[in-house]
């Protein structure tokens, strides 16, 4: 009996103790973190100054042989050059938008409507004069449009007489003149025929939409019949669309009889 006391008392004198290998082992855990935290805080300079340096260098182009010549294109050779890289240009192996083929066609296309619009200003200038100078000056108009060059002619007695697409003798020297000046450019020929708002109403033009067309169809053949070819020439009547003028009063509705024979830009 007396030995069971004696090993329960043992056993009891060690549970008490135990606590002391935990406190043992959260002050060795706390030593450990602190040291941690302390070398985690304190930074090296010299080290951190080095690193900074060794970073410099790598990314200056200093390290490999031939960096500054790379970096300074077109430098002077040094006495004892050192061996450097080579950069070849990369050039397109086929050209594309934009390329100095590109540029030549819009430098072309832009001398080409520089000698149409030079050619324009010539004709004007020739129209004019021969206007003036035959006593057409106030039924002929020439003006240069962003469309092309247009010669509007009155047809009052001077190219038809009043509800007729036939020509009058009066007109055709005036005709003949503007068929050969445009004959010496190649560009296209609208004829378009306007009449006033006075409804006409025969038995050939019902209306003036008939009219208009038939005069245009008129001074067509004219220009056909003086060398031009077919195929440049388009004929259309308006009738009394697009007035330039009040139809209200007799002077604007004669200013709305008119022809206008156009040399269209390309």
């Amino acid at each position: 009996m007396a030995r069971n006391r004696r090993r329960g008392a043992h056993g009891a004198h060690e549970s008490e103790e135990r606590w002391l290998l935990t406190y043992a082992d959260m002050i060795t855990l706390l030593m450990a973190l602190f040291m941690v935290l302390f070398s985690i805080s304190s930074v090296n300079i010299s080290k951190y100054q080095t690193l900074q340096e060794s970073l410099k260098a790598a990314f200056s182009g200093s390290i490999l042989p031939g960096g500054q010549a790379l970096a300074q294109t077109g430098s002077t050779p040094s006495k004892n050059p050192t061996p450097s890289f080579t950069v070849q240009s990369i050039v397109p192996a086929t050209p594309v938008l934009g390329t100095p083929a590109g540029s030549t066609a819009a430098q072309k296309a832009a001398q080409a409507a520089q000698r149409e619009q030079s050619e324009f200003v010539d004709l004007k200038a020739r129209l004019d004069a021969y206007a003036k100078a035959h006593g057409f000056a106030s039924e002929v108009r020439v003006t240069i449009a962003q469309s092309g060059l247009q010669v509007q002619v009155l047809t009052d007695r001077l190219l038809f007489d009043s509800g007729s697409d036939a020509l009058n003798p009066a007109g055709l020297p005036l005709l003949g003149e503007i068929a050969n000046l445009l004959q010496q450019a190649g560009n296209p020929i609208d004829i378009t025929g306007y009449t006033d708002s006075v409804p006409t109403d025969t038995a050939i033009f019902p209306n003036n939409l008939f009219l208009s067309s038939g005069r245009a169809d008129t001074v067509e053949g004219f220009m056909l019949s003086r060398g031009i070819a077919a195929t440049r020439t388009y004929a259309l009547g308006r009738g009394a669309l697009d007035p330039v003028a009040s139809n209200a009063t007799a002077a604007g509705r004669a200013l709305n009889r008119r022809v206008v024979i156009e040399l269209v830009r390309t």
